[in-house]
């Protein structure tokens, strides 16, 4: 699935200008790991913190908001509720995502961040099922948003050599969210430091307090450099990389080496149109492929996290209260993997462990389908199956978001991002937590099986997909694995 390294037609501009041709890639890729990329992970990789808080309550104070004295919730009613937060993530990954293209990626973190802080906050404030899906809306705009720019940002300012590292790890930090969520909820809802009533409401309101914590930290990550180079803005691109080789460079530019250059003719913005007829054309294949990735990964995890609390409740017959007890193993498990195996993606390659990754996940979570239909799991033996799951798959998981942000030409990067999470979650993260939660109202062992099964063989065939058609983009430079659309080649 190789992409032709010559620009399409459709993409030959007027060029009054003449040529940039510029070390930038090349002098950011060289650069040894220092405190500036510790701060850029940290203020950015919190939107998967923030993520993972989001996704782990509400599955854990579920069974919660079906009583009568908090919101009084169906199944059906959590299910649709988790839908409307994936479905205003979607919007928000393709809105803002556009708008990274087009403004950059600083601008659009504090929007994005201010949407998240004002869905969460009101969603404490909740009072029936249509305000708490509203909520979760608006959330879900938010951390959708976020998405796109912090992805692109990240992998656009990380050495080459640490990129695929790097990015799983700030990815699975979705899953110390998580375990904080679970951790919370399993504290808060015990009832003793305060009513179950005000509780959940108060979990909620912490992912607000935690995200205004945010925002002082983001004044410090600068706009992307290679960003700023197809925008013909290329004094203040140089203007920062100098200043970070200045600060964080050490030895690295004292070196006399010739570094490798791109030539480009800044072409501006490209809209959706052209986006898409480039992901028809010369990148359909790799369009395909991460399509597969980013399908099945999100069908997997949400049709388990937004529904587990139910499952725990409805068939192993756990208490509302130690839902948080069950989900706090799976959140570490899930954490685990990307730190654990990152770096053999950056050594061993993408494509081996990609297509590791989701086969064993699709073949652990094949095996526990047939346990749960014959009805040989308890709430622990599940838990425990599931966490061994997810630590593969988590990294799975989050080597889909890396292919899917480096593949690509830096002008589309970030709509390129938001096109492919809509895609993959409006399959799997709309459909799977509404399917799941109609299957898990059924009662029936085996309805539920067959919905983990078919989760199974998504991942499965995405391990075949990889194998064949992945992309060894270990180590190489984004200009290499994707030259940009007006580069000169």
């Amino acid at each position: 699935m190789a992409a032709t390294r010559s620009r399409p037609a459709a993409f030959d501009r007027a060029a009054p200008h003449p040529p940039i041709v510029t070390d930038i890639p090349a002098r950011l890729d060289r650069l040894p790991w220092s405190r500036f990329h510790v701060l850029v992970v940290v203020a950015l990789g919190i939107t998967w913190v923030l993520d993972g808080l989001e996704v782990t309550v509400v599955g854990s104070v579920a069974p919660v908001l079906q009583r009568g004295d908090t919101l009084g919730l169906t199944a059906e009613g959590i299910g649709a509720a988790a839908s409307s937060y994936v479905a205003g993530a979607v919007i928000g990954a393709l809105l803002f995502g556009w708008m990274s293209d087009r403004l950059g990626r600083r601008q659009i973190f504090t929007v994005t961040l201010g949407l998240y802080i004002l869905g969460v906050g009101l969603t404490a404030l909740s009072w029936n099922l249509a305000s708490f899906a509203l909520f979760r809306l608006v959330t879900g705009l938010g951390i959708g948003g976020e998405y796109s720019a912090i992805n692109s940002a990240i992998d656009e300012l990380m050495p080459a050599r640490l990129r695929g590292r790097v990015d799983l790890i700030v990815n699975g930090t979705f899953w110390a969210g998580a375990a904080m969520g679970a951790a919370g909820s399993m504290l808060l809802l015990q009832g003793t430091l305060m009513p179950v009533t005000i509780a959940w409401r108060v979990i909620f309101g912490l992912g607000a307090v935690m995200g205004l914590t945010v925002i002082a930290l983001r004044r410090w990550v600068p706009e992307s450099p290679r960003w700023l180079m197809t925008h013909r803005r290329i004094e203040e691109a140089t203007r920062i990389v100098v200043e970070i080789e200045t600060r964080h460079g050490g030895s690295a530019v004292r070196m006399t080496e010739t570094l490798d250059t791109v030539s480009i003719h800044p072409a501006g913005t490209f809209g959706l149109r052209q986006a898409l007829m480039v992901l028809s054309g010369p990148y359909r294949g790799r369009a395909a492929y991460v399509l597969v990735l980013m399908i099945a990964q999100a069908f997997l995890y949400n049709a388990v996290f937004f529904t587990y609390g139910l499952v725990l409740t409805r068939y192993d017959h756990v208490a509302d209260a130690s839902v948080g007890l069950y989900m706090l193993p799976l959140a570490i498990g899930n954490f685990l993997g990307p730190l654990v195996l990152g770096k053999w993606f950056d050594t061993l390659g993408r494509r081996r462990m990609i297509a590791l990754t989701y086969t064993l996940a699709g073949m652990m979570m094949f095996v526990v389908s047939v346990l749960f239909a014959a009805g040989m799991l308890d709430a622990r033996l599940q838990t425990m199956l599931w966490m061994v799951i997810f630590f593969f798959a988590s990294a799975a998981a989050s080597a889909a978001y890396l292919t899917a942000s480096e593949i690509f030409p830096l002008e589309i990067r970030a709509l390129t991002i938001a096109l492919f999470y809509a895609l993959g979650t409006l399959f799997g993260g709309v459909a799977a937590p509404f399917l799941f939660g109609w299957l898990i109202g059924r009662g029936s062992l085996l309805s539920l099986a067959t919905g983990y099964g078919a989760a199974a063989l998504l991942m499965l065939l995405a391990a075949a997909v990889t194998a064949r058609w992945g992309i060894d983009a270990e180590g190489q430079s984004l200009e290499r694995i994707a030259p940009p659309l007006s580069s000169l080649m």
